[in-house]
């Protein structure tokens, strides 16, 4: 018996040119045991349930709305950090598109010092470790509006988010890896407001949403059985997949024994497109993930898979926390540390 849903992209086309930024969500359920990983991602023939809702806002009050997010974005300064890596540039020229005002200023390694990168018809001049603390306190002194924006890297987590509580600016970390805990507890002991998340597209968040609940509603549900993930990201990639964990963390509530060393990673390109069928073009970016569960018995199965080529998802999701913690700023809200699960309930999304 196989049951499977999808929202609301064509898992048979698993990305290219039908969808920007595809997520596929399957649950199967089967008397046979477990497949190949091949044949779990390239499975074309699929019972599919669409499911469509259409806007409950009149005309009057979707165009106070786009209104609303337009005013929100128009002339907001940013900075993003990591610019020379294809985060930090989606998400410059998603900022540019969005009506934002990125500053011509970016912290990078000792080896980027004084270079420049173009990005969205702007020029970014590059600054190392050694200048970061002058450069933004000047930065936000001329800008109070600053909201700064993190790609780094995983190493640098750490000392960029006590910079950014050190100085006072409100800040978006989309870098993964670090010491999360160290990280949170870095901005609960400051008057800093943060989004902070491990994943940054929204429809991905929206799945997470839904585990989180499923696993507050029906703990142990999945006792007993047993899980294998695997999941694939581009070889520059060097930590593991904060998405991943945040599911399998899911699953630890319902019941699964599961430990992240046991996480299947695939880096390697050629067992990326052989193995888990990812696009020759989309090697250098994309996150799939599949979840396999078996009951004891080996009777039931159940899978769950969502696949995103290329990057746009994240960036899109990364502007939209940015005018979401503008708002929160300036609204001088009570709450200050917040992730994409706090913006996609905000509802303000472009």
């Amino acid at each position: 018996m196989t049951f499977a849903a999808k929202v609301p992209f064509d898992i048979s086309a698993t990305c290219p040119q039908k969808q920007l930024a595809p997520l596929s969500i399957q649950v199967v359920g089967s008397s046979f045991g477990y497949k190949t990983t091949k044949k779990l991602f390239r499975r074309q023939k699929l019972l599919v349930t669409s499911m469509c809702s259409t806007s409950s806002m009149t005309p009057v009050q979707s165009l106070e709305h786009t209104s609303l997010i337009q005013s929100q974005s128009i002339g907001l300064p940013i900075m993003v950090n990591g610019s020379t890596g294809k985060m930090g540039r989606a998400v410059l020229e998603a900022a540019v598109s969005a009506g934002l005002h990125p500053l011509p200023v970016s912290f990078g390694g000792p080896e980027d010092s004084g270079k420049t990168v173009q990005v969205g018809g702007k020029e970014i001049k590059l600054h190392g470790p050694s200048e970061r603390e002058n450069i933004l306190s000047s930065v936000y002194a001329e800008y109070p509006n600053l909201i700064v924006v993190d790609y780094t890297v995983p190493s640098a987590v750490n000392d960029n988010a006590e910079l950014y509580t050190k100085v006072g600016v409100p800040f978006v970390m989309g870098t993964t890896g670090g010491d999360r805990e160290k990280l949170y507890k870095t901005v609960s002991n400051s008057n800093v407001y943060a989004v902070i998340s491990p994943q940054m597209g929204k429809q991905v968040v929206a799945f997470l949403a839904a585990m989180e609940i499923m696993a507050e509603q029906f703990p142990g549900a999945f006792s007993g059985y047993r899980l294998q993930v695997l999941e694939s990201h581009q070889a520059s990639k060097l930590d593991t997949s904060g998405t991943a964990k945040a599911v399998i963390s899911c699953f630890q509530k319902l019941g699964v024994s599961f430990e992240l060393d046991q996480i299947q990673q695939i880096r390697d390109p050629k067992l990326q497109m052989e193995k888990v069928g990812v696009p020759e073009e989309y090697l250098a970016g994309h996150a799939f993930h599949m979840y396999h569960l078996t009951s004891p018995d080996e009777t039931v199965s159940f899978e769950f898979q969502h696949n995103v080529c290329g990057i746009s998802i994240y960036a899109e999701g990364t502007v939209d926390a940015v005018l979401f913690l503008a708002k929160k700023v300036h609204s001088k809200a009570d709450k200050r540390i917040y992730d994409m699960i706090d913006v996609l309930r905000e509802g303000n999304m472009r």
